[in-house]
């Protein structure tokens, strides 16, 4: 292996060992497998590219096409022309995909899902620190400051990680000390001379090893200094990075101790999004459906439940098993046969712009019909999409049950079991004592837990003062409930949090869901569903009627009938009063799919949910001919290294093929030339198919020779058909098909040329096909490569325009110039005589 070839292993090792740290943040690894494919055919673009040579600055424009390129492939090859290369709308949507990246980044705890456009991050990442440690350690002969990249990629994983397994901190330290020995010991030395002081190195004549070896001890050294320095560098910035507190910035994926199963679902943080969504000046319809009940009122359909509270947030606890979708599902939890359930079926039809991993269903469902990959979780009744598997433009049947508990049937539920009293009224140490201790005040005189949960209800929704505000700040950390019961206002993240937390604090099972509330009636008959229907609510266990939802939220969605308190007395402040519907509220009209702005139309769609985009704001961006100027001008400077590919593809493809004299390109101007240069004249060939006859033989002739000379073969136009391809025969290594190929088609240029009535030219093509491929399977692979990506015969094109310029030239040479010229100086010397 060569010097130059070992050390773009190294700098590709190197960054894959570095990008190892960004594992922990999502919950799949795949991507890291198509990273690492992708960085290899990138630096094996890199190896050959130097091999030609070609010029450095030209060398990393190429890696970054052909990065382009794989990237347009895998990620946005529907929009691509010929589904390879990328035009504007390949622009468009990978600006979209970064812009869906970016919310993500905010909105998903750790791990988070794997998304088309967390993908994207993540692969389009490594290989532009691939080709930034690529460029500067191979192309520019400087790997000490490639390490600059594969620090800043390792940094930030530790930093959005909260401290990242030293296993990944090794390996990518091992790499980077890898490429720094790798790169050459003179120009280490001289990089590494402030490390290793001023003292000279020792000659080969001082070594007592003999010549030769005591050069080789300072670059060791060396290396060793600056990797320890480097080392610590990479300790110290990941300490003092500052921590964020939302999305995956906050890290809410396993707490400490905790195992993740494979397979199992991932934690959400629906803080963000859910409030951004709300925020919306449009109520966009994500889903419609109709359904069999006519208590719509209660038909919340939702999505995923938040069991898991650590004292600032609930998230969904990571891990969870999840397997095929049974048919039918399990009883629901808890529910007992005493309570009046029905049957209910509802056909749902989610929005094209819609598109998220978890369906919303309505509780509890017993039997789900959908096609495509779906999983399903147990504990949280949640049926999840598997690999790339969302909502978008599903369509799908759910039979549920409407459950109806009375009031004196939840006021008379037995104490749950121990297991979900232990797991589900879990409060950490960390939650202010103000809120178990507000609870306990609004509870008072409460005499079961059921009272207790209706009190604290209604003390949310009515008595307690709170206002309904989307505007408000979404906060975090151990005091944000304690700052939302302070300050009174919030929306309905704050208000299902705080009443699951206080519930807990009261030993009543307690988590919270998200989802939608029923939506708007149409004149159809059918429900819409829209995005600022988004909503989260709590959810109470009793035993007998599972898991029930209750309403604290002012103004938003309707408080279960079995919340109507059934005391002796209608002033009993347990009982809450009654609000408006908010599916009676009038939505906003139906728009098309397309009309879903650039924040919404993300991998998760337009709703705004537990996988819902955040950012309800709309950007128009730079201005259309600002941004279609860099997109030509990034066209050019990307396609240009692959301009002469492209042409002898398309001269290939007219030459072997009928086509209009009048539409040949630059280069193409002599396809009727005959051996020796000597032009064939229109005027004196005959009419009709000789004619045609005539133009494809010397088009095939022409593209035979071009074929040679790609492979190294230069054409001579002074010998004579025969004579041309006996010598492409000889010299090309050519024998069996090939060989006969080569001699069939010089005969048809002299049967062209000099018969007098030109015979038909028959599989010329098929012939020239034969030839080429004899050609390459006699090349070598380097050779092979060259005649497809840097062709020689590219060189007429320059030919071309060379005499077009000579011609242009003489022509103003001769004319208009000259002549004023010629006046201007006989106007100066007539000047000069009369002075």
């Amino acid at each position: 292996m060569s010097g130059g070839i070992r050390l773009a292993v190294c700098a590709a090792a190197a960054t894959l060992a570095a990008a190892g740290a960004l594992l922990p943040l999502v919950d799949r690894s795949v991507w890291i497998v198509q990273a690492a494919f992708l960085l290899a055919v990138q630096t094996s673009v890199g190896v050959l590219a130097r091999r030609v040579p070609l010029a450095r600055a030209l060398t990393v424009a190429v890696q970054a096409l052909v990065a382009l390129l794989l990237l347009t492939v895998v990620f946005a090859r529907a929009h691509a022309i010929g589904g390879l290369l990328p035009g504007p709308e390949v622009f468009q949507e990978f600006g979209q995909l970064l812009r869906e990246g970016a919310s993500d980044v905010g909105r998903y705890a750790i791990p988070a899902p794997t998304t088309t456009a967390i993908r994207l991050l993540l692969v389009g990442g490594v290989l532009v620190i691939g080709l930034v440690v690529d460029a500067l350690a191979v192309t520019y002969r400087s790997a000490a400051p490639a390490g600059l990249p594969l620090l800043a990629l390792y940094s930030v994983a530790a930093g959005l990680a909260e401290g990242t397994d030293w296993l990944w901190f090794l390996a990518a330290a091992a790499g980077y000390l890898l490429l720094l020995l790798a790169e050459g010991r003179d120009r280490l030395a001289q990089w590494g001379r402030v490390f290793g002081g001023g003292g000279a190195r020792p000659g080969p004549a001082a070594h007592p090893l003999g010549p030769g070896q005591g050069s080789a001890i300072a670059p060791v050294r060396t290396g060793r200094r600056i990797g320890a320095l480097a080392l610590g560098i990479a300790l110290l910035v990941p300490a003092v990075l500052p921590t964020m507190d939302s999305g995956l910035l906050q890290a809410h994926g396993q707490s400490p101790g905790e195992g993740g199963t494979g397979g199992g679902t991932g934690a959400v943080s629906p803080l963000v999004a859910l409030q951004d969504s709300l925020r919306q000046p449009e109520n966009r319809e994500v889903l419609r459906y109709r359904t069999s009940t006519q208590n719509t009122g209660d038909l919340y359909l939702r999505i995923v439940t938040l069991d898991q509270f650590d004292g600032s947030t609930w998230r969904t606890s990571p891990g969870r098993p999840v397997t095929e979708v049974p048919d039918p599902l399990p009883t629901p939890a808890g529910l007992a046969p005493g309570v009046r359930t029905g049957p209910v079926n509802t056909s749902v039809a989610a929005s094209g712009s819609y598109a998220q991993t978890y369906l919303p269903l309505p509780y509890p469902a017993e039997q789900v019909r959908i096609g495509g990959r779906w999983r399903y979780e147990p504990e949280g009744r949640m049926v999840v999409g598997g690999h790339a598997q969302t909502t978008r433009g599903a369509r799908y049947q759910v039979t549920s049950l409407l459950v109806e508990p009375t009031a004196a049937q939840l006021a008379a539920a037995p104490a749950p079991p121990q297991r979900l009293l232990r797991e589900y009224t879990k409060v950490p140490g960390s939650v202010p004592a103000v809120v178990a201790r507000t609870a306990r005040k609004v509870t008072a005189g409460a005499a079961n837990p059921y009272q207790q949960a209706v009190k604290l209800q209604e003390w949310f929704a009515v008595d307690g003062g709170f206002r309904y505000d989307t505007e408000v700040r979404s906060g975090s950390g151990p005091d944000a409930i304690a700052r939302f019961l302070q300050a009174k206002e919030g929306f309905c993240v704050h208000f299902s949090f705080a009443m699951a937390a206080m519930a807990r604090t009261l030993g009543i099972p307690a988590r919270v869901a998200v989802g939608f509330t029923p939506g708007t009636p149409q004149a159809d008959g059918s429900m819409s569903v829209g995005s600022k229907d988004a909503h989260a609510w709590p959810e109470l266990y009793f035993e007998g009627a599972g898991w029930t939802r209750f309403e604290p939220t002012p103004s938003r969605g309707t408080p279960p009938e079995y919340t109507v308190a059934e005391t002796p007395a209608g002033s009993d402040p347990g009982a809450p009063s009654a609000r408006p519907d908010r599916s009676a509220a009038p939505s906003a009209p139906t728009r098309p799919d397309d009309e879903c702005t650039g924040q919404l139309k993300k991998a998760d769609g337009c709703p705004a949910l537990a996988q819902q985009p955040g950012g309800g704001a709309t950007d128009d961006g730079p201005p259309a001919g600002t941004v279609t100027a860099v997109v030509v001008a990034a066209l050019v400077v990307l396609l240009l290294p692959v301009l002469p590919m492209l042409w002898r593809r398309r001269v290939r493809a007219r030459r072997l093929r009928p086509a209009d004299a009048s539409r040949r390109g630059p280069g193409e101007e002599a396809e009727t030339a005959g051996p020796g240069g000597r032009p064939v004249s229109p005027a004196v060939l005959p009419d009709d198919d000789p004619a045609e006859t005539v133009e494809r033989t010397l088009a095939a002739w022409r593209e035979l020779t071009d074929s040679a000379w790609d492979y190294g073969i230069l054409p001579d136009d002074a010998q004579t058909p025969r004579k041309a391809a006996a010598r492409i025969v000889r010299a090309g290594a050519l024998d069996g098909p090939s060989a006969e190929s080569a001699v069939r088609v010089a005969t048809a240029v002299e049967q062209a040329l000099y018969a007098p009535t030109p015979r038909p030219a028959g599989a010329l093509a098929a012939e020239v096909e034969t030839v080429r491929a004899g050609l390459r399977a006699a090349a070598g692979r380097g050779a092979r490569l060259r005649a497809v990506l840097a062709p020689r015969s590219a060189a007429r094109v320059a030919w071309a325009c060379s005499r077009r310029w000579s011609a242009a030239l003489e022509r103003l040479r001769s004319g208009r110039i000259v002549a004023v010229w010629r006046r201007a100086g006989g106007a100066l010397r007539l000047s000069r005589q009369r002075g």
